[in-house]
């Protein structure tokens, strides 16, 4: 498979690897320094960790070339119901997850049916911290907003998330963030109560987990058109 990388900071040398390792074929590498290359390489699939800048327009623009679109850049994601209605309009293929990682994925799921079952304890508070590295550019992460929005789907009192240093407001559940340096990513969620706390916790040991993830899905991306995200792949 031809694959085309968008970005190539740590995650896309990553992705790379991983891809040469399965088989695949490097036909491009576009960096801030060379975007105009998008307008003339030809690719099987696009696999995206450009950056919440330069998301939306590589995205568009590999619709427009007929490039079907792993991405996995978050802090752009109010655009995201845009390049939906592109991809559809181009008959296109778009995979979008905030996280590739399989064992995030599953921590998800584990994260939605807790909130469902704390929900019928009012007197546990529920707030998140996440760790990244220093260089990531948004806060919070996209994957700690995935599982935000899990747990207020999931649980009544919860109607928002809010980036917050200090205590958020009743109906918000409080994230706060913190940059550490060669941090790949810790997510814990916590419900505190006068009489005790139940954590659940995820810790990512390397970027190997998330970049062979977004290669799996490109395989699996071949020859479909529409929109899809992690439930579409594995189907739990």
């Amino acid at each position: 498979m031809r694959i085309l990388l968008l970005g190539y900071g740590k995650m896309g040398r990553t992705i790379e690897k991983i891809a040469l390792d399965r088989g695949h074929e490097i036909v491009g590498r576009i960096d801030v320094d060379n975007q105009h290359e998008l307008d003339t390489i030809e690719a099987d699939v696009a696999i995206e960790f450009s950056g919440p800048t330069a998301a939306f327009e590589n995205i568009t623009k590999s619709f427009e070339r007929n490039i079907p679109v792993v991405s996995g850049s978050t802090g752009w994601l109010s655009k995201k119901h845009e390049a939906d209605k592109i991809c559809n309009e181009t008959r296109g293929a778009f995979f979008y997850a905030s996280n590739y990682s399989m064992g995030v994925n599953i921590f998800f799921k584990l994260n939605k049916f807790l909130a469902k079952m704390m929900d019928e304890f009012p007197e546990y508070e529920v707030r998140m911290d996440e760790i990244h590295h220093t260089e990531k550019k948004d806060a919070p992460s996209g994957t700690a907003i995935t599982l935000a929005e899990g747990i207020v789907e999931n649980l009544v009192r919860k109607t928002a998330w809010a980036a917050t240093e200090g205590i958020a407001e009743e109906n918000e559940i409080g994230i706060k963030s913190f940059r550490i340096d060669s941090v790949p990513g810790t997510h814990t969620v916590m419900y505190s109560s006068p009489i005790d706390d139940i954590e659940i916790r995820h810790v990512a040991h390397s970027r190997e987990g998330f970049a062979k993830g977004a290669v799996l899905v490109a395989e699996w991306l071949a020859g479909k058109t529409g929109v899809f995200g992690m439930d579409d792949y594995l189907k739990f």
